[in-house]
């Protein structure tokens, strides 16, 4: 009986250890690619700015230009929302908000939705998700052009009513065996669009506001090239 004891005590002891050890592990790679990977999302919101409202549509340093606006309960959990704000000969026309769709089928999908000062839509794009691929990923460009079929929309095109997917009873196509996915972006995507009709007039009392970009400009490409200086300092 001791002898079976001290067995089930070393086996103890062996799995207190590896656990630990295990845990060590997991911390450090964690703490060693959490910068890496929030450059990558930095520098796939950097592109996806782009491509909602390309370089030739406005004249003013985009990635600098942003703003501080009026707080959201849900889309941003009572605290205020920064945007991108675009210009042309410095009269501001459209601005970029970026957002969290809590609801996807594997957790929090990260949007960018432009929009002109009239309410419509100019684009949408996903920087970082985690569905599943084959179904949910088609959220992406580089997957399908679902993402695409907001360009132009508002809140009267269609009713808020019919701001859902299909299945449910709106006018956005779902995906082949996932509706989630698809039912979180419309959603939040419809949010967004009564958030900004709710505060148009002091959003755009906010952006009217000169804006006095210091330095360099940020483009996708000089995000990643601070990248690689990094990997080879």
């Amino acid at each position: 009986m001791a002898g079976i004891g001290q067995s089930m005590g070393r086996n103890a002891i062996g799995l207190g250890l590896f656990a630990i050890i295990t845990g060590g592990t997991i911390a450090l790679t964690h703490a060693l690619t959490q910068d890496r990977i929030e450059q990558q999302i930095a520098r796939a919101e950097a592109a996806a700015l782009f491509e909602i409202i390309p370089a030739n549509r406005h004249d003013n340093e985009l990635l600098r230009a942003t703003v501080s606006l009026p707080a959201s309960k849900t889309l941003t959990d009572g605290e205020p929302l920064t945007a991108w704000v675009a210009r042309r000969s410095e009269r501001p026309f459209a601005l970029i908000l970026p957002v969290t769709a809590t609801d996807g089928y594997s957790g929090d999908i990260r949007l960018l939705i432009g929009i002109d000062l009239e309410g419509h839509i100019l684009g949408v794009r996903v920087t970082d998700h985690r569905e599943t691929p084959g179904l949910g990923d088609k959220i992406e460009t580089r997957k399908s052009d679902w993402i695409l079929s907001f360009e132009g929309r508002s809140l009267d095109n269609p009713e808020p009513e019919q701001w859902a997917v299909k299945k449910n009873g709106g006018v956005f196509d779902q995906f082949t065996g996932a509706t989630i996915t698809p039912s979180a972006v419309v959603s939040t995507v419809k949010e967004t669009l009564m958030y900004f009709r709710e505060n148009r007039q002091q959003i755009r009392e906010i952006i009217r506001q000169p804006a006095s970009p210091q330095g360099d400009p940020v483009t996708p490409e000089s995000l990643a090239g601070s990248e690689s200086k990094q990997e080879h300092s």
